[in-house]
């Protein structure tokens, strides 16, 4: 009890010396207990990272999956009821025409001259019949205050094939200076027929309204293909030559598309919704276009994991490569900081030594003294840097004290074993450096000491 009450006195008698040799041990250990904990927060957060962006990924593959096939579906119906309307099932583009882009977006965007038509018909061709030259774009329409945007139709008579009978068209002429309104056309605008309806900056008459076709038809307004190249700015070009295949055994697409190739070269033909052919290649072309789609998202989501997974690990080995530099520096600067505070403390106090001695204190109970007061100072420091480490771990952690989570990281085996090993070599360090200081003072001579006094 004796030493235990000289302690106490020398802590409280020379305080500044023991608070700075206790912030030194707090620094040393909240270094090492800090990044353990910095460390093992980034091992849980790039796990949670992971996966919460999985997650992500396979929600979006998921999502883009159910856009691909609702888009597609979508516009693919729109095409087949369209053309069935017409009564045409063969389409011909020209050969640079995206076809992705025409099952996906629906539009055409390829233009070829308006003279192939004739061309076609004046040729020996057998495997088609009826043709319809048209154009197709977007417009803008107002009227009586209400604003629209429609698809807009040009098109033609039907241009006859020269070496066969005239036979009656599948879809009647709309004559120059008319138009041919959707149902939801006309019922949003409000137009009744002979209605005037401004299409650009000319002006047209309601011919006919259409009824509802619950397809792209009620979104779409007909006009003369004339008319409609010089609003388009497409002139002597068209977008399509629609036909209406004949009946042919066997192969019949590959028939229609040797012969026409023939006549018109740098075009493709599309034959659209038949019984047999048309139906399997559609959705073998919608098959295609979705399995692309997601095969590009899985490829960019894997890329998003790779480049996510990389960012975590070049940062966890940034903090363990600081972490190999601070800690040893931090403990070795921590054990000569308290190591010069005890030769400060024994010089200091060689008069108080000498007397000690002389009243008959041992040198071991000298020795003792001034490694208790180490101890304590090891003690009370090393478990104030140890909540400071955690406390410092967890805010540089990408959760910060808020993150819940990053408490999780305290229940780690490792984390749990190095804030022990804190604990218990910190005072043990203390009293390692004290431990010469400590030595010298306690052999010294008290009469030499007394004397020199």
């Amino acid at each position: 009890m004796r030493i235990t009450r000289l302690a106490l006195r020398e802590i409280r008698h020379r305080h500044i010396s023991f608070l700075l040799g206790l912030v030194s041990v707090a620094v040393a250990t909240a270094c090492w207990v800090g990044a353990e904990v910095l460390l093992k927060s980034d091992a849980l957060q790039t796990v949670k990272v992971m996966s919460v962006r999985q997650q992500m990924v396979e929600q979006a593959i998921d999502q883009k999956r159910q856009v691909v096939e609702q888009s597609g579906k979508a516009l693919q119906d729109e095409i087949r009821k369209q053309m069935l309307q017409l009564g045409f099932n063969v389409l011909i583009v020209p050969q640079q025409q995206d076809l992705s882009r025409l099952h996906l977006d629906g539009v055409l965007t390829e233009t070829m001259p308006e003279s192939y038509v004739d061309k076609l018909a004046n040729s020996q061709i057998v495997t088609v019949n009826h043709l319809l030259p048209s154009v197709t774009g977007r417009v803008a329409l107002e009227h009586a205050g209400s604003n629209l945007d429609v698809l807009l139709q040009g098109t033609r008579g039907e241009v006859p094939i020269m070496h066969r009978d005239l036979k009656k068209p599948l879809l009647e002429a709309v004559p120059a200076g008319t138009v041919v309104v959707g149902y939801d056309v006309h019922t949003t605008l409000g137009l009744h027929e002979e209605d005037t309806l401004h299409i650009g900056d000319r002006e047209f008459r309601v011919s006919k309204l259409h009824p509802q076709r619950g397809s792209s038809d009620d979104v779409t307004v007909w006009i003369d293909l004339g008319e409609a190249q010089q609003l388009l700015g497409l002139a002597n070009v068209i977008h399509a030559i629609l036909a209406l295949e004949c009946e042919c055994a066997g192969d019949r697409i590959s028939q229609i598309r040797e012969e026409i190739s023939k006549i018109l070269p740098g075009t493709k033909v599309i034959e659209r919704y038949s019984q047999a052919v048309a139906r399997a290649e559609a959705r073998q072309k919608a098959k295609q276009t979705a399995e692309q789609a997601l095969e590009l998202e899985r490829e960019n989501g894997a890329l998003v994991l790779v480049q996510e997974k990389q960012l975590r690990d070049d940062l966890q080995q940034r903090h363990a490569n600081l972490a190999r530099v601070v800690v040893p520096l931090a403990l070795v600067c921590g054990m000569i900081w308290v190591a010069a505070l005890a030769y400060g403390n024994v010089r200091d106090r060689r008069a108080e030594i000498g007397v000690l001695r002389a009243i008959g204190v041992s040198t071991n109970q000298v020795l003792m003294l001034f490694l208790s007061r180490a101890v304590a100072m090891g003690m009370l420091g090393g478990l104030l840097g140890a909540v400071l480490g955690v406390l410092v771990g967890i805010i540089l952690s990408d959760t910060g004290v808020s993150g819940g989570g990053a408490w999780h990281v305290l229940g780690i085996g490792t984390v749990r074993v190095v804030i022990g090993l804190a604990l218990v070599l910190a005072p043990a360090m203390a009293a390692v450096a004290s431990w010469i200081p400590a030595v010298q003072g306690s052999r010294c001579d008290p009469a030499d000491v007394l004397q020199t006094g």
